[in-house]
């Protein structure tokens, strides 16, 4: 059941986190939006808020541990508790090794993997002390296939992959109960091309993208599904892009 759930979103100003978080609140999910863009994240409470949903917000650098806390603390004040933690915030700025963008490197790895890891580390002392839980990733496609031009981002979606996994079977062994997913998305329209500085690549990007791209709705609908599963049930993994896409 999704209905009164309390559902943390990271990332959740737009794209998936944005398009998921309307969809579980129209289907009676209590949700807590983070981002680090508060215009965004007002508009979207206020819009769910005036459709009938229940929703909150707070200003969230994913990079930082203490934002990640306070997103759940945020959650347990409202809500009186958290059920499902979507690690949703991402960067893509995708391109050749050889172009040594070092520093987008560290941004990768700051936020697509530290920020998944603190997010983790905030909602798992509870998750455990519960015993119920479920933690829901963002990955890529190029998490689980290797992209030209993406050799860092790609390891920073296998590394999600590779969390998100071993979580799930420390938690079947110490019997806490703590589900988790890992979605993989193709070309969903989203803000992740805004992201890429080299022009090259961006351009590449945008005309794949313009060609194969589906809406973030569809992806929202996967989270939802897993989340409706039954507590007894895990479903670990799902691909999703658009279907003429040879991904």
């Amino acid at each position: 059941m999704i209905k009164d759930k309390v559902v943390v979103i990271t990332g959740a100003s737009s794209g998936i986190g944005a398009e998921t978080a309307k969809l579980l609140a129209s289907q009676g999910a209590k949700v807590v939006l983070g981002a680090r863009r508060e215009e965004k994240l007002q508009a979207l409470a206020t819009e769910i808020i005036d459709a009938g949903g229940q929703a909150v917000y707070r200003v969230t650098d994913v990079v930082r541990p203490e934002d990640n806390e306070n997103l759940v603390q945020l959650a347990k004040d409202a809500f009186g508790g958290i059920d499902v933690m979507f690690l949703n915030a991402g960067l893509m700025p995708v391109a050749p090794m050889s172009k040594l963008h070092v520093g987008e490197w560290d941004k990768m790895i700051d936020v697509n993997i530290k920020g998944v890891l603190n997010g983790i580390a905030a909602a798992l002392p509870t998750f455990k002390a519960q015993k119920a839980g479920h933690f829901v990733a963002t990955s890529s496609v190029a998490g689980l296939k290797a992209y030209p031009g993406g050799a860092v981002y790609g390891a920073t979606k296998w590394a999600v992959r590779d969390l998100m996994e071993v979580l799930r079977m420390e938690a079947a062994e110490e019997g806490s109960h703590i589900r988790t997913a890992t979605i993989y998305p193709a070309a969903i329209k989203t803000e992740l091309l805004s992201t890429i500085t080299d022009q090259d690549a961006a351009q590449g990007a945008q005309q794949m993208y313009d060609h194969y791209e589906i809406s973030a709705d569809r992806v929202a609908k996967v989270v939802s599904f897993v989340i409706d599963m039954p507590a007894d049930t895990n479903v670990s993994e799902f691909t999703v892009g658009p279907t003429d896409q040879p991904w």
